[in-house]
């Protein structure tokens, strides 16, 4: 009898009763994973995610260990030793724990953004380099954002790990947080990968405010035909020029305008091939569950995550609206007009914030095409984002 209750008390079920926190957690992970399976927010993220916070939610399982990663260093002297988990006991690192130093070295945001270049065309910007005015001007959600933050009491870290999730890029997202505000990741990863499966909804309400019908029915010009030359110089000019710069920008940028090199150059199929499907997908799937796992009840279940989740729609909204307001500006001194609605793709959500617009755009007026054209500012927003984001390390990085 004495050996069943001892085996009950190490269960998962008792150990429940030691921080209620838990259960909350997991029935949030429960709703996560249904927005991701059956509503299809984003699910090749949102559900890995989820997932990864059930695991590190479980009591006992020993998967994701904090004291590991505290004050935002890896201690690596616990790996081999035993991590310290009080009354002078140790215990092995856990599985998530290894999976968590490739977004803490900032491995897989990299690896993944190898991937997007590769599933890139960069023709719609460089026909119509104006866009990348437009992709510029929707990061004023990041910057409004950070101040925000600041004045919500958020440190400087905080903020800008915060103010990032206006890019609505999440491998940036979760890159830029790793790095200033680790213990604020898995809150910021569920919010910049929710919003981003939220920019149907958010977008169109802010775009049909700003603009007048005549306004959305603007039809454009058709872009002109880019040459193979032109798109193979691009990567390796904006890799350079950037980096030179911006060197903190250098790992986002490089590894997204190598994807595209690979897919442009013609000589490389196989390589592209392998990093738009195989890298990609193995790379989603440990990034996920690693990132998800950060989301313990001691950090989640805080005012900080509220004002996050809040700072994020705020953050959405100022950099829809930025890019919106911008081409408006523009129209004043241009003679061949844009169409507004194209600025707000300048949000890095590929290809989802284009589409927005061209669904904007033919409810006004049905033979309007603005897809490609919204393409150029949805593409400049990545490469914005990703400026943005090696500003912040620039300024706050120790």
């Amino acid at each position: 009898m004495e050996v069943i209750l001892n085996f009950l008390k190490t269960t998962g079920f008792s150990l429940l009763g030691d921080d209620p926190r838990n259960i909350i957690m997991i029935v949030i992970a429960f709703v996560l994973l249904y927005l991701a399976i059956v509503k299809k927010f984003e699910p090749l993220l949102l559900l890995p995610i989820a997932f990864g916070m059930l695991l590190t939610n479980l009591p006992g399982a020993d998967m994701y260990h904090t004291q590991l990663f505290e004050g935002g260093h890896v201690h690596w002297e616990m790996i081999g030793s035993g991590i310290p988990v009080g009354d002078g006991k140790t215990v092995s690192a856990g599985l998530i724990d290894i999976l968590y130093l490739g977004v803490k070295l900032g491995i897989y945001p990299c690896l993944i953004f190898i991937g997007v270049g590769a599933m890139t065309d960069f023709g719609p910007l460089i026909a119509n380099p104006k866009s990348l005015l437009l992709g510029a001007a929707a990061q004023l959600g990041i910057f409004l954002t950070f101040f925000g933050a600041r004045a919500l009491g958020f440190s400087p870290l905080e903020a800008a790990s915060t103010g990032i999730i206006g890019g609505a890029d999440g491998p940036t997202a979760i890159f830029v947080t790793s790095k200033l505000a680790p213990e604020l990741l898995g809150p910021i990863a569920v919010a910049a990968y929710s919003y981003m499966a939220l920019v149907p909804v958010i977008q169109p309400p802010i775009m049909k405010l700003l603009t007048t019908k005549k306004e959305r029915s603007i039809v454009m010009k058709q872009l002109r035909p880019v040459s193979k030359t032109e798109k193979i110089i691009f990567p390796i000019v904006v890799t350079t020029f950037i980096a030179l710069l911006l060197p903190s920008a250098a790992p986002l940028i490089g590894c997204l305008m190598f994807g595209n090199l690979l897919r442009e150059c013609g000589v490389c199929e196989r390589l592209s091939k392998t990093v738009q499907n195989e890298l990609m997908n193995i790379v989603t799937v440990f990034l996920g569950i690693s990132v998800g796992a950060t989301a313990t009840a001691q950090v989640f279940l805080t005012a900080k995550t509220l004002f996050i989740i809040a700072l994020g729609v705020v953050a959405f909204g100022f950099g829809t609206a930025g890019g919106v307001i911008l081409a408006k500006i523009m129209n004043l001194f241009t003679k061949n007009k844009i169409n507004p609605l194209i600025g707000s793709a300048g949000v890095s959500a590929v290809p989802m914030a284009a589409r927005v617009s061209q669904t904007v755009g033919q409810k006004e007026n049905p033979s309007n095409f603005l897809l490609m054209h919204a393409m150029g500012p949805n593409v400049a927003g990545v490469i914005g984002s990703a400026i943005a984001a090696g500003a912040f390390l620039t300024l706050f990085m120790k």
